[in-house]
């Protein structure tokens, strides 16, 4: 075992480095090609940090270059760090996720939807099925851009569906490249497309420099609007729905909100992650940038985001995003490994906690991954293979987020557990992969860069098991 221990180390620079060359230059390249003026990357594999980096700037005006420890807005990865605080009170019983939320949260009104009386459960806010808007208050809007999306959708899984065909009479072409290509595709024409032109984006609301200060007063900006469909019975991203599911926690822990999620950062050894809080002093924040009109780089504009604190509130960087994500994959994989000597601690959540939180709710959908649902707060993608010699689709979970001035992503792909291996000790949890890439642009696409980035260093590990 200690030879074993002895041969085990060294590879690690060596077999990573490779990975992260390859996956340096893309990450360059997104940032050059959408303009970024600074972004960070970490990756974490089977629970270490092997790489993080910061590139370009944190601050243009004061030549402030990005380092690992720079702070940035980490947008709706705010609602996966929610979930958790979520998810450890229902386990703790202090929590109903089927109980209306007015048994929490009474300041919230009863609701009716086409005259008639409606329920709204924690479980459907975490799974954006409450029916609650987001910032659009239109409703035909609304509606209007989802059929066209769905439209789209269905127009590029009919075009994938043929190509798919071809290449299966070729023999064994690789369709996995095709696919990356065409996400690389999609998600460049993403990047390119500047701020103004992305709808959310237009809303009045993303701009708010109001200063709430209780997460209870913040919901009368929407508590007495209509609502968008019957809750349960279709899927509507509402990032108010989380500002809902605040005051919820708020209730059942006994606790102000924000000091239940910070003390939660704390356990978790998150001391970077703090409150979007315009006035404090945090140390190695960055500054924030979009493109005006003319294109040219300015500062994004001033906004107060403490009307949205668990939907898009936080500030992190990216080491304290990895350890958030490994947390979260021991807890999965814990129950799976053998407790020898009680050597092995528990994980901050049960697995089938974990594995709840990351099994595809039905009727819901996920806009920056196709082969993806929507869970609680985490967009899954299951495994899968429909043809032999064509491709794998591997398991894992990811969000995205997108700021006034920021984009954001963290992906966990869990590795593929076998169960001769997890009975060996020392081998232990968390095994994977975690990747997290924040920049101080807003409306970048981040999701496919991530996956492929986490496969690199994933093809790299095995290579190294082989070796």
């Amino acid at each position: 075992e200690a030879e074993s221990g002895r041969e085990e180390k060294p590879p690690r620079p060596r077999g990573f480095g490779a990975a992260v060359e390859r996956s340096r230059d893309l990450v360059r390249r997104i940032k050059d090609e959408a303009g970024i003026p600074g972004i960070l990357v970490g990756v974490s594999v089977d629970g270490k940090e092997v790489w993080s980096e910061g590139l370009g700037y944190a601050d243009v005006e004061n030549r402030v270059v990005c380092k690992p420890e720079t702070v940035m807005r980490i947008a709706s990865i705010s609602k996966c760090l929610t979930m958790m605080a979520v998810a450890k009170l229902w386990e703790e019983g202090k929590l109903d996720l089927d109980a209306p939320v007015q048994k929490y949260v009474p300041e919230f009104p009863e609701k009716v939807y086409e005259g008639e009386k409606v329920t709204i459960t924690t479980r459907q806010l975490v799974s954006h099925l409450s029916g609650i808007r987001h910032y659009e208050k239109d409703i035909t809007k609304v509606k209007e851009e989802k059929e066209k999306t769905n439209r789209a959708l269905k127009l590029a899984k009919s075009h994938q569906d043929k190509e798919q065909k071809a290449k299966e009479g070729k023999g064994l072409e690789n369709t996995d490249s095709v696919k990356q290509k065409k996400e690389h595709d999609s998600e460049t024409k993403s990047r390119n497309s500047k701020p103004g032109r992305n709808k959310e984006f237009e809303q009045e609301e993303y701009y708010l420099k109001e200063k709430f200060e209780s997460v209870i007063e913040s919901l009368k900006i929407f508590k007495n609007d209509p609502l968008f469909f019957k809750p349960g019975s279709q899927f509507l991203y509402s990032t108010y729905g989380f500002t809902l599911l605040s005051a919820v926690v708020e209730r059942a822990s006994g606790q102000k909100f924000t000091d239940y999620m910070l003390k939660m950062f704390r356990d978790l050894d998150m001391l970077s992650t703090v409150l979007d809080d315009n006035e404090a002093m945090i140390y190695n924040r960055a500054r924030c940038y979009i493109y005006n009109k003319k294109g040219r780089l300015v500062n994004a504009p001033y906004v107060d985001n403490s009307y949205k604190w668990a939907g898009g509130g936080f500030l992190s960087s990216v080491g304290d995003l990895l350890k958030f994500g490994n947390a979260l994959l021991y807890s999965y994989q814990a129950g799976q490994f053998k407790n020898k000597n009680g050597k092995l601690l528990p994980g901050y959540l049960k697995p089938s906690t974990v594995a709840m939180m990351w099994t595809p709710v039905p009727k819901t959908e996920v806009s920056w991954d196709r082969d993806g649902k929507y869970a609680m707060a985490w967009a899954v993608v299951e495994k899968n293979q429909q043809c032999g010699c064509c491709r794998q689709q591997r398991h894992y979970a990811s969000h995205t987020g997108g700021a006034v001035g920021a984009s954001s992503v963290l992906l966990i792909l869990p590795e593929e557990l076998d169960p001769e291996v997890v009975g060996a000790w020392p081998v232990a949890p968390p095994r994977g992969v975690i990747v997290t890439i924040i920049c101080n642009m807003q409306s970048v696409s981040l999701n496919s860069t991530a996956l492929k980035i986490a496969r690199e260093f994933d093809k790299e590990k095995r290579a190294q098991c082989v070796d």
